[in-house]
């Protein structure tokens, strides 16, 4: 069995970067998104990315960032990947890539079969994709608690590494795993004691669940 990577977003402190890290998780998540109650500043990501380990991969979280936010963020934080998570085209992914030449993911919101249509243009332009619930109503893009109907990802090949995300946690993730196969699964909700707040715990239970699943 292939193993599934664990990716931890939204973290903000030492602690809970620990835990990951010391737990097995693959990637670690910073969100630079001021809406969000996970958003964090340059010198918080700074003193957090640095403490980051050789074999873990960190990861910066925008939602239609311009130039300006990109530049002070990758400048100023050490990221091995930028992930995109609102409407931007294939074009500006492609622009941010070559502009900055760090790894890129492009999150897609799936809510039905429609939302893969434009699927194959990004593919061509990332080295991640991303695969998210697309909740009605809601204005922050991820870390809603939702999911999305795996089956709709279910057979399907993609040309680029794939994680899945929305609704995922300790109690989920093996059931998403026995439908799906993804490259790495992605939880930021599903790993907190309260919104925004990362849970230690929490965080050890997601990680141990994915391992049982792949030994099992």
């Amino acid at each position: 069995m292939t193993k599934t990577e664990v990716k931890i977003c939204g973290l903000s402190t030492p602690e809970t970067l620990q835990a990951a890290v010391d737990a097995g998780a693959r990637f670690v998540g910073f969100v630079f998104y001021p809406p969000s109650p996970r958003n964090v500043n340059l010198d918080t990501a700074y003193e957090l990315a640095r403490s980051v380990p050789t074999g873990v991969r960190t990861v910066g979280l925008f939602v239609d960032p311009d130039n300006a936010l990109l530049d002070q963020i990758v400048t100023g934080v050490q990221l091995d990947m930028i992930q995109l998570h609102g409407n931007e085209t294939p074009d500006r992914v492609k622009e941010i890539k070559e502009r900055y030449g760090a790894q890129v993911m492009k999150a897609i919101r799936v809510g039905s079969d429609r939302d893969l249509e434009g699927v194959e243009a990004y593919e061509s332009v990332v080295d991640w994709l991303m695969f998210d619930a697309k909740p009605d109503g809601a204005n922050l893009p991820g870390g809603m608690g939702e999911r999305f109907d795996w089956n709709i990802l279910a057979g399907r090949d993609f040309k680029k590494p794939w994680m899945l995300a929305g609704g995922l946690d300790a109690d989920t993730v093996q059931e998403a795993l026995a439908i799906l196969k993804p490259d790495a699964v992605d939880v930021s909700s599903g790993v907190e004691s309260a919104r925004g707040v990362k849970d230690i715990e929490k965080i050890k239970a997601f990680i141990e669940a994915v391992k049982d699943y792949e030994q099992a």
